[in-house]
């Protein structure tokens, strides 16, 4: 969503976010390495090419965005980062080691919260539940190092008091925080997290950013991060990944991102309601749209590249007998570079099929690649999440 702020201020710098922006730039050591990534489903005429030659790295202790509309292939990339599916063509390595070569080596290195609270299991506590899936990485609960950094993971996520209750027995935001708290008690360095935030109210929220903050620049964990909420993208991770229709179509910090795609909103007000021609000319000419009456007030907004076309466009204003009330310009943000990247290309494949106020449709990609999105370090529980108690065969399986 655009952000408004007055005409006459300057957007601050990501220089000037201080402690609340993102998290730090990482080592420059690369983690995850995908090289040439192609897969197919199906074959004929009933093929889909679902991921085109996906190429990019991504470096230790950086939190990455990977985005995309319904459809655009992130799904599938992210399969092939956990090793869950073959690639047609191309590579994955994960540390150096190539996920097709040793798949065992990278589930070591790699934890997934994928579902929410339906990866972990609700008949078990929440301590027990972290000494499970801390043993299922191969550390030991008895040991000191490690009931430390459960006490510190209760701590971080609020969740002290809750620490000997059944996850049956808890709220939808709590059972979110204790499926990030086990995918976070393996200690791998790579963290793929899906909709992490999905259920939590906005304190849960915003507490859930800092530590996945704090997480990459106090441990330097790997985290890559899929979320249709634009605003936990902006505020957690230093650089994302656009998809579109299997390929990457951009791939930058999140500074650079909004600069290249940059363009001047404006939301004006006049006192009365201006002539029909006059509307008109301003929507032929200048794009206006969004018109909205608010008592006396008219107000519409009208996206401009160019100085001269705001200038202009107020010449037409001021000629009317409305006088002018306000000028507020609109910042760009997330939300608008991901419209520019992927809804032209989208209108036309979303035109009545459940297009949303976005211009894509935005539900779980789940729906459409498959019927889970991706396995996570614990088997799916189905609808019941009573239904499947972990033994340690199945640990030791995995």
């Amino acid at each position: 969503m655009t952000g408004s702020t007055s005409a006459t201020e300057h957007s601050k710098s990501a220089s000037d976010r201080g402690e609340g922006g993102r998290s730090g730039e990482g080592t420059d050591e690369t983690v995850v390495s995908v090289r040439g990534l192609t897969k197919t489903y199906g074959s004929g005429d009933d093929h889909v090419l679902a991921v085109d030659g996906v190429d990019f790295e991504i470096d230790r202790g950086t939190v990455v965005g990977l985005l995309g509309p319904n459809g655009a292939g992130k799904t599938t990339a992210i399969k092939a980062m956990l090793g869950l599916v073959v690639p047609d063509e191309g590579s994955v390595t994960i540390e150096g080691i190539e996920t097709t070569d040793a798949p065992r080596a990278v589930y070591r290195r790699v934890a997934a919260m994928l579902e929410g609270a339906r990866n972990v299991y609700w008949r078990l506590t929440v301590r027990e539940n972290l000494r499970f899936f801390a043993r299922l990485g191969g550390h030991d609960p008895a040991e000191t190092d490690v009931r430390e950094r459960h006490d510190r993971l209760l701590e971080d996520l609020d969740l002290v008091e809750k620490a000997d209750v059944p996850v049956n027995k808890l709220s939808r935001g709590m059972k979110q925080k204790t499926s990030l708290a086990c995918t976070l008690a393996r200690e791998t360095s790579v963290v793929f997290l899906d909709e992490p935030t999905l259920g939590l109210d906005v304190e849960s929220s915003l507490d859930l950013r800092a530590e996945l903050r704090r997480l990459a620049e106090r441990e330097s964990i790997t985290i890559v991060l899929s979320s249709h909420d634009m605003d936990v993208v902006e505020d957690v991770c230093d650089r994302v990944i656009v998809m579109n229709d299997g390929q990457v179509v951009a791939d930058d910090s999140l500074e650079e991102l909004v600069d290249v795609f940059r363009t001047q909103t404006y939301r004006v007000t006049v006192d009365g309601t201006l002539a029909p021609e006059r509307r008109e000319r301003l929507e032929g000419e200048f794009g206006a749209d969004g018109w909205t009456t608010v008592g006396d007030h008219q107000r519409f907004d009208a996206t401009l590249r160019r100085g001269e076309d705001f200038y202009a466009m107020m010449d037409v204003v001021r000629e009317s007998p409305c006088p002018l009330v306000t000028v507020t310009a609109l910042e760009p943000d997330l939300e608008d570079v991901f419209l520019a990247l992927t809804d032209r290309e989208s209108e036309t494949s979303t035109a009545g099929n459940g297009e949303t106020e976005m211009g894509v449709k935005m539900e779980s990609e789940s729906e459409s690649e498959s019927e889970s999105a991706f396995t996570s370090d614990t088997e799916s529980v189905g609808d019941d999440p009573q239904a499947h108690t972990p033994t340690q065969t199945e640990a030791a399986d995995r």
